[in-house]
């Protein structure tokens, strides 16, 4: 049980450190068009990024798939940026986006999971009880991932509801800055 939770905190910290900017950036853009009345697809919406998350690090582990570290680095904020650009595009669609963000979300999960494959892989491979430690892992990221949701959704309530900020307004805000953010972070990690 102690690799659990070594590898519990190891997946928490990936979200909640200071350093994970690119995965809050990248919740902030795929949370940021729901309300807290929408909390379901929001979760369904981290576990897709999860299931991505974790199928590219189990493979990477079991030395199924590598990938170059320059290109991981250089598509990660890509990912972030593309997220934030639909928001924007779509702002007055809130509804029906709602798919393609699952889709969007599960498929970005596997690059972000590139980002972290390298260091993980070389842990797990020299612990004997590797399914424990992705277990704990993914379960740390998923809590990770559900705090920042809760925060952005309560901070939204704030505007939204006390603050009186239209929709619209918050959305094109949050995705636009998230845009500029992560748009910054791809230029300065162009792999060529």
């Amino acid at each position: 049980m102690s690799d659990f939770s070594f590898y519990f905190v190891m997946g928490w910290r990936h979200i909640i450190s200071t350093d994970a900017l690119d995965h809050q950036l990248f919740i902030l853009a795929l949370a940021c068009v729901y309300s807290i009345r929408d909390i379901k697809r929001v979760l369904i919406l981290v576990t897709a990024f999860t299931i991505g998350h974790s199928l590219t690090l189990a493979l990477s582990v079991y030395d199924v798939i590598r990938f170059s570290s320059k290109w991981v680095e250089f598509l990660i904020p890509c990912t972030i940026f593309i997220t934030a650009l639909k928001n924007i595009f779509q702002i007055d669609r809130r509804d029906t986006s709602a798919r393609i963000n699952y889709y969007l979300a599960l498929c970005f999960g596997l690059i972000h999971g590139m980002g972290f494959a390298n260091a993980i892989r070389i842990m797990l491979a020299k612990d004997q009880t590797i399914g424990w430690g992705l277990f704990g892992f993914n379960i740390g990221l998923e809590a990770g991932q559900i705090l920042v949701v809760a925060i952005i959704l309560i901070v939204g309530i704030l505007f939204l509801n006390i603050v009186k900020v239209k929709r619209r307004d918050w959305v094109f805000f949050l995705s636009a800055g998230v845009f500029a953010l992560s748009l910054k972070m791809a230029l300065e990690r162009l792999p060529f």
